[in-house]
């Protein structure tokens, strides 16, 4: 029951934090104490946490009770203790929709009775007693609608407890009979029951918690420098089956509509471009029209079409640029310049981000027609949905509303749950949050900043443990603008190393298309932009040649994402744990979905060999501490005996890391 008005715990309008006759809190996974769902995906392994508690010594039963969209009761799972008085579980919604959890706990009087006869009765004390308030306990339990063995069971138990003809031994063994146990487990006898919920979960599809990126442009592909000519969407559909052969899920398109005149950049991103100078395709818009077109130099829209087609025959679906903001000659600026930022001059201000200038783009105002403005983009989000795109990156999400996300999200997942929102937004943590909540799927990081190895664990504790509940991390290795010092100047195996910790630490990664073939040239000492870089200028490139000369990391790519696929621990977020080791240049973690365990240990040091002694905690993945386990390579198909300690070797430039499968 509510508390009333005039009650001294109703404060401020709220009902009591602690409301029935038992205590629980901080559950988990929530967001903003249940006022926006917990993100969840399909068959995804939730790990439900809370703190329950009672006065005085008495033993509590709690568990998870997860509710269909339609409301009715999907699954019941008992918690177990987790540390003091905080009990998890794990619960798997099955579809996707709107989904409820509710935690439940009570007053467990069996598991009492059983702590208070295991010490009194073999003392001596009160045994009749004790054996009477145990038979009655059993008796309640026979009450229930039991299968017959279970009640024959528990009668049998009864019978032994109330002969004072046998040993107080042997009447204690029937009450502490495992069998009795698991009986008494499965049909709990519950006091005081008292209910927390329900807890929103939001559970998308199983992309929006796992999948391998691949970004590419397709000007590029097929494209030629002498003289400069475009590719098209014909010439970079031959480039789809080589990236489906390496085992990728999501094909990202930068930007495919027609690009501005007005002060395009030129290559490097110089203020004068040439008539050859395609320009960057981020500045939206030309006299061959705005968001809903396609530049003419890759094609129409039936080619866009056609590509759409082949990429999803080929297993993959396509994720499409979504960058909110327009050149000076998009025909939103002649239509509705009231969108726009005007200043004292009446010049329309471009996109800053001091020192950098950007001449060639127009960011919109949201606030001088937000309703038009508003009615606009969920057109142009619904246009490129009926050609067949379900996942959209977008760009600097963070320099648009925050209520404009939350409606926009809300309105297209309403009528159409399967389609993925990416926030490139990288910026601070509450931003980052914040965008999450309102309904992103998923979101960039600040992986590609974090390279040593307290930077990792402290980053990966981070995103599988709080972050969790509400953002789906997407591990991008690098993007057209960044590009770290640590690939700069690391050699083939950062990029190896990278690649491996990409892919293990998170379920969701992507590369950036010339990162298989080791480019990294910077523009200029201390810079992370590319020289020559593929924003403002043609890039292709032979892949043949690399595969062919060995210098390619194709073959470690599609391996990893085969047994990403065929490993569901790799495609889980939240059983992330890391392991001790003894050598800060090695990084060791584990993760687990049911029965399938993944151990990765993984060098950081992209130049010289690392040992190193592993500390397996296996009592942290379901192992006895003292047992062992045939350890399988995943990567060299090879196995060997492990324990709780390990002794590895690894080396940049032949094998830079172990994925082992746990095998008893």
């Amino acid at each position: 029951m509510a508390a009333a008005p005039n009650d001294p715990t109703f404060i401020f309008g709220l009902t009591p934090l602690l409301a029935g006759r038992l205590a629980i809190t901080e559950v988990n996974p929530s967001v903003l104490s249940g006022r926006r769902p917990a993100a969840a995906a399909v068959d995804e392994a939730v790990r439900v946490r809370a703190t329950c508690f009672r006065e005085g010594h008495g033993t509590l039963g709690v568990a998870a009770v997860l509710h269909h969209p339609d409301g009715k009761e999907h699954s019941r799972v008992f918690l177990n203790p987790d540390g003091i008085d905080t009990w998890a579980g794990i619960i798997r919604p099955n579809e996707i929709g709107h989904w409820t959890f509710t935690i439940e706990a009570w007053g467990d009087p069996w598991r009492t009775w059983l702590q208070r006869a295991n010490i009194k009765i073999p003392a001596g004390l009160d045994i009749e007693l004790e054996f009477a308030e145990g038979a009655l306990l059993l008796d309640q339990a026979l009450a229930f609608e039991l299968p017959a063995a279970t009640k024959s069971l528990l009668m049998s138990a009864t019978t032994s407890m109330r002969n004072t003809s046998l040993p107080p031994s042997v009447r204690l063994a029937a009450a502490v009979d495992p069998k009795v146990a698991t009986a008494i487990t499965e049909n709990p006898i519950r006091e005081q029951l008292t209910m927390s919920g329900p807890w929103p979960l939001n559970v998308q599809r199983r992309r929006a918690l796992f999948g391998a990126w691949y970004e590419f442009f397709p000007r590029s592909e097929g494209a030629l420098l002498d003289p400069p000519t475009s590719g098209t969407f014909s010439s970079a559909a031959k480039r789809l089956a080589p990236i489906a052969d390496m085992g990728f899920d999501v094909v990202y398109l930068p930007p495919v509509h027609p690009i501005g005149f007005t002060n395009r950049k030129g290559p490097n991103n110089t203020l004068i471009a040439t008539d050859s100078d395609p320009g960057s395709p981020w500045a939206i818009g030309s006299d061959a029209g705005g968001h809903d077109a396609i530049h003419p130099d890759l094609g129409t829209i039936k080619d866009f079409d056609d590509f759409v087609a082949v990429t999803n025959a080929l297993g993959m679906e396509i994720a499409l640029d979504l960058a909110l903001q327009a050149s000076p000659d998009h025909p939103w600026v002649k239509t509705h310049p009231q969108w726009f930022t005007t200043r004292a001059d009446g010049s329309i201000a471009c996109a800053e981000n001091p020192p950098k200038k950007y001449q060639d783009i127009y960011p919109l105002n949201f606030d001088n027609d937000p309703e038009g403005l508003y009615a606009e983009i969920e057109r142009i989000v619904r246009f490129w949905m009926s050609h067949g795109v379900r996942i959209f990156r977008v760009d600097n999400p963070h320099t648009k509303p925050i209520w404009f996300w939350d409606r926009l999200i809300a309105s297209i997942n309403a009528d159409n749950p399967d389609v993925i929102f990416l926030a490139e937004a990288f910026t601070s943590r509450p931003m980052m949050q914040a965008l999450a909540e309102v309904g992103f799927q998923q979101s960039y990081t600040y992986f590609t900043w974090r390279n040593s190895k307290q930077e990792l664990e402290e980053y990966g504790n981070e995103i599988a443990g709080p972050a969790a509940a509400y953002m789906r991390p997407n591990f991008f290795t690098n993007t057209p603008d960044i590009l770290h010092s640590y690939l700069q100047h690391g050699g083939p195996g950062a990029f190896a190393i990278r690649t491996v910790l990409a892919s293990t630490l998170s379920p969701n990664y992507g590369i950036y298309s010339g990162f298989e073939l080791y480019e990294h040239v910077a523009l200029h000492p201390g810079s992370e932009e590319y020289l020559d870089t593929e924003k403002f200028q043609y890039r292709p490139r032979d892949w043949d040649a690399a595969l062919k000369q060995g210098r390619s990391l194709a073959p470690l790519l599609t391996l990893i994402n085969k047994i990403r696929r065929e490993h569901k621990a790799l495609q889980d977020l939240r059983s992330l744990y890391f392991h001790q080791c003894d050598n800060p240049n090695i990084i060791a973690f584990s993760k687990q979905d049911g029965d399938d365990t993944v151990l990765v240990v993984c060098t950081l040091d992209p130049h010289h060999t690392q040992e190193a002694t592993v500390w397996w905690n296996l009592a942290a993945i379901g192992l006895d501490p003292q047992s062992l386990f045939i350890a399988h390579d995943l990567l060299t198909d090879t196995s060997w005996t492990w324990g709780q300690s390990a002794y590895v070797r690894l080396t940049p430039w032949e094998q830079v890391t172990h994925i082992v499968h746990v095998r008893q």
